[in-house]
């Protein structure tokens, strides 16, 4: 349909398309969706009418944020809130779970931009709603990111190049995400999830990295293949989407990892929390309170929980001691122990995101480190390293740009010779990843939560 119609429907073509998908897994929240498009594209006309009434556009403005704003903490931190509220306060304010709306903490981010951006000339008002629409129920990268910031995409949305070549990029990227996601992310998923239900008591301190280990691997080729995906669909549509991960288990310090990790997230915190908090032009106490609040919201963006909130401050930390404290000491320290010592923390760090709640967090980090009465060493942890030692060292060398690299030789060459060899690897790799889907039950969607 998309391909077959003129460019004048193309917009309305995945727009429509869009909310079936949508619907398809959210037929409550579809009028939730629509309404937010509707009401936000409105209000971006109104704010660009009254631009040069500073007061009046001002208000207009606020009401927008605080509408948008108040909609996510309704769906995704009303029970949170309430909850802590009964605790603090030894009160019983009854309340019931709302289930959360698939993607809304991407596209509330993604319409935040965009009303960001029109209020302070950055960009033009989108005038046509079905271009609106389209930005912001885009079915490739609705669900899981990367969050597309309107600027990015503003020209594509009313010009774009669609071709075949540019088709078959989209499908090779498709695929590479395809097998990530399918092949390695689910295969060493398992991993985690059995000894995540073990009785941390009887753990062994093995058992416990190994399984740290596994979801450390997991969680990145689980989101990254999602984001590879996204990034593949999007061509096929004509659409270039930012980048949202560069082989971050490669960083040498936190620093860089999250330069390299959900790069999507990190720019838009930095866009529009950070840099309009001052960033680091201001006094020393200011830098450290606008470091503190870009992570604690990373944190809470990321889930209505104590153990997000401490992961994102757990990073603020860090940041700021490697900012202000080590940068010096880290400049001389040797690559492979910068890298370790990387690692070390970001699998630290993974225990917090991972966990259900905080209590659980610290007592497996108790395990990992030997403090109790656990085991160093047993059959179990032996059991998993021995099975799955191959699929380690397999997820270490895909984790580098070792693999991309041969990828993109292969993709290279083949255009000299009679056998698209390329060809063969992707269709191989699309072969297993759905005999894969067919056979195995497990596949979970770890950002759904998000």
């Amino acid at each position: 349909m998309y391909y077959l119609s003129p460019k004048r429907f193309k917009n309305a073509i995945l727009l429509l398309t869009s909310l079936v998908f949508y619907a398809w897994g959210e037929p409550i929240y579809i009028f939730l969706m629509i309404g937010t498009i509707i009401f936000d594209y409105i209000m971006a006309l109104q704010i660009d009418k009254y631009k040069r009434q500073r007061t009046k556009s001002r208000l207009l403005f606020i009401i927008t944020l605080l509408v948008n704003a108040g909609i996510l903490v309704f769906f995704k931190y009303i029970g949170f809130i309430i909850g802590n509220i009964n605790t603090l306060f030894s009160i019983n304010i009854p309340f019931e779970e709302l289930a959360l709306p698939v993607g809304i903490s991407f596209y509330t981010f993604q319409v935040l931009s965009y009303i960001v951006d029109v209020y302070l000339g950055k960009v033009p008002v989108q005038r046509n709603l079905i271009s609106f629409g389209a930005y912001v129920t885009m079915f490739p990268q609705l669900v899981a990111g990367p969050i597309v910031r309107y600027e990015s995409i503003e020209e594509q949305l009313n010009y774009r190049d669609e071709s075949l070549e540019k088709f078959g990029q989209g499908v090779e990227r498709f695929i590479q995400g395809l097998g990530k996601k399918v092949l390695l992310a689910n295969n060493i998923g398992m991993v985690w999830t059995a000894i995540s239900a073990m009785d941390l008591g009887n753990m062994s301190v093995l058992t416990a990295w190994i399984g740290i280990i596994a979801y450390t691997f997991q969680i990145y080729f689980d989101f990254s293949g999602y984001s590879d995906m996204a990034i593949g669909l999007g061509k096929m549509f004509g659409f270039d989407f930012t980048e949202n991960f560069n082989f971050p288990y490669i960083s040498k310090s936190a620093t860089e990892f999250w330069r390299r990790w959900h790069i999507s997230l990190g720019s838009w915190f930095r866009e529009y929390i950070y840099i309009p908090l001052g960033g680091n032009r201001v006094a020393l106490g200011k830098q450290i309170r606008n470091i503190f609040a870009v992570w604690f919201l990373t944190g809470l963006w990321h889930g209505a929980s104590w153990n997000f909130i401490v992961w994102g401050l757990y990073y603020g930390v860090i940041l700021l001691l490697e900012k202000m404290v080590f940068k010096n000491i880290l400049e001389k320290t040797p690559n492979f122990i910068k890298h370790a010592y990387t690692l070390l923390l970001v699998v630290i760090g993974w225990v917090f995101f991972a966990s259900t709640d905080l209590t659980m967090a610290i007592n497996y980090i108790k395990v990992m480190f030997g403090i109790g009465n656990n085991p160093l060493i047993d059959n179990t942890g032996i059991y998993y390293l021995y099975t799955n030692a191959i699929m380690f060292v397999i997820l270490a060398i895909c984790s580098t740009p070792i693999v991309k690299m041969i990828l993109d030789n292969i993709v290279i060459k083949s255009r000299t010779k009679y056998i698209n060899i390329s060809l063969i690897v992707y269709m191989l790799i699309l072969f297993l990843a759905t005999a894969y889907l067919v056979n195995e039950t497990y596949n979970p969607f770890l950002y759904f939560r998000f």
